[in-house]
């Protein structure tokens, strides 16, 4: 007895020598020395049961691989936990001592999954999009339909604006995804590319560029005064760059459908996404402009802060839009 008393004395005395100097490393290696969550509910199932085929069958494993986890728990232990007879498995004093110990690890377990479970139902109870108009207006509300089918109980907000307005509400923690058009992706975000959009000059039928043949060129656009979004848009930046500089705008305004309206009205020439315009060059109510030596393409990305890749809904809406 003297024998085997003396180790753990003495182990329990190193532990409380070493102090907070061996609590890291006890900490590192608990999960070494500790059975898993797997291995726990099988030693509370063959206590409940009294068999461990019993106890297999209801955690859908074999029998000979419950006796394998049984025997791996024990040698990690070091103690035997079960006696197995032909009438059944009977745990020993020091198993059913353990199995008390991991009823409770079980149940602390089981809490810390309830309470994930319940952040993550919070987390998919919403989803704030953040947008830059010709997304907002022309792509998002598809994508939100497919969404709902999805995820009937999720409610959706929508934040429109212009794509330096989308990167402050993602940053400022305002959005869970957003939208841009930009030519560049703001600082401080990731994205990916989910669809490619072309920029195309337009003016209502009686405008005296409807009637040229010659294509348009890239100094004659940059030098006329056209109908433009606002400073900080996807698209206003497009153009800038493409161009190397704009004229003082004819009108600024706030939305592609008030830039729409104002060159069908006649007001003046306007440079807007071609997925705006379909109805309009359809109807024959704005005319198609060609350019001679100038490609206004952009591409359409999905935003996030870095390092925060999309999660719950926003990850599947995030996935809704590939199919563009």
């Amino acid at each position: 007895m003297g024998n085997a008393e003396g180790p753990t004395g003495a182990e329990a005395a190193g532990t409380g020598a070493t102090g907070s100097r061996g609590g890291e490393s006890s900490a590192a290696g608990i999960a070494h020395r500790v059975p898993d969550l797997g291995a726990m509910e099988l030693l509370l199932a063959v206590a409940r049961l009294g068999s461990l085929g019993r106890a297999a069958r209801e955690l859908g494993i074999t029998q000979p691989a419950a006796s394998s986890r049984i025997r791996s728990m024990e040698r990690q232990l070091g103690v035997a936990l079960v006696d197995r007879s032909p009438r059944g498995s009977r745990l020993t004093d020091a198993g059913a001592l353990v199995t008390d110990w991991a009823r409770r690890v079980v149940e602390a377990a089981e809490a810390f999954d309830a309470g994930a479970q319940a952040l993550r139902d919070r987390r998919d109870s919403r989803l704030r999009v953040a947008a830059s108009m010709t997304i907002a207006e022309y792509l998002l509300p598809g994508w939100l339909i497919a969404l709902r089918a999805q995820r009937p109980d999720t409610a959706v907000s929508l934040l429109a604006g212009n794509s330096a307005a989308v990167a402050e509400r993602l940053l400022a923690g305002e959005a869970d995804l957003g939208f841009v058009e930009g030519l560049s992706v703001p600082a401080g975000l990731d994205s990916t590319v989910i669809a490619h959009d072309r920029l195309i000059v337009v003016t209502s039928p009686g405008h005296r560029w409807a009637r040229r043949r010659a294509p348009l060129s890239a100094a004659e656009l940059a030098a006329t005064p056209l109908i433009l979004r606002e400073e900080g848009s996807g698209t206003r930046q497009v153009l800038d760059t493409a161009l190397g500089g704009l004229a003082r705008p004819l009108i600024e305004l706030s939305s592609t459908t008030a830039v729409k309206a104002s060159a069908v009205s006649g007001a003046g020439p306007a440079v807007l996404s071609e997925l705006a315009l379909g109805e309009e060059l359809s109807a024959h109510r704005l005319v198609n402009i060609p350019l001679a030596d100038v490609q206004l393409a952009r591409s359409l990305r999905a935003v996030w802060p870095t390092g925060h890749r999309p999660t719950g809904p926003a990850r599947d809406l995030l996935s809704l839009t590939r199919g563009v």
